[in-house]
């Protein structure tokens, strides 16, 4: 565990701290929704959002990004009262509780914001460090797509929608 750690707001100097690890994790194709080739440019412009949604960084002792997260509205117009976010650490830094930092930094945000919830709408099931991080933080799986995505090793595994209000 991290004993000193800055949860701070993303700007575009950070990106290509973020960027490397980004890419590495999407190319694996284990863990996340987005095309394994997406372009630095197209993640670029999903990962670091507008006002009013929010993209941070956690940054260890040394100034290094040891991790980063996107919250946003779920929906919108009637529902987007229902929050979500995304999530990446570097997997140099996994198991040091940045994650979990992240996690209780995005719930406070949400919060904050006056969202009676938040909904994480991928989260796939052979994530299990992460199905457990959100279950510990609150977090329930209210349904799960079978077969809803293509992992490289695994095949087709479920994709859970897990929820928690705030």
């Amino acid at each position: 565990m991290l004993d000193v750690m800055l949860i701070r707001d993303a700007t575009s100097d950070d990106w290509p701290a973020i960027w490397p690890f980004l890419r590495r994790i999407v190319a694996a194709g284990e863990t996340f929704t987005w095309d394994r080739d997406v372009s630095e440019d197209r993640a670029r412009s999903m990962w670091l959002l507008e006002p009013p949604s929010r993209t941070v960084v956690a940054v260890g002792p040394d100034q290094e990004i040891l991790g980063t997260a996107k919250m946003n509205p779920n929906h919108m117009g009637p529902a987007s009262h229902i929050s979500s976010a995304s999530f990446m650490v570097d997997p140099a830094h996994a198991g040091r509780g940045v994650g979990r930092a992240l996690g209780e930094h995005v719930l406070d945000w949400a919060r904050g914001q006056g969202y009676r919830a938040m909904q994480f709408n991928a989260v796939v099931e052979t994530n299990t460090r992460a199905v457990a991080l959100w279950r510990s933080l609150g977090f329930e799986v209210l349904a799960t797509l079978p077969e809803g995505f293509a992992h490289p090793a695994e095949g087709y595994v479920g994709l859970h929608i897990m929820y928690r209000t705030l």
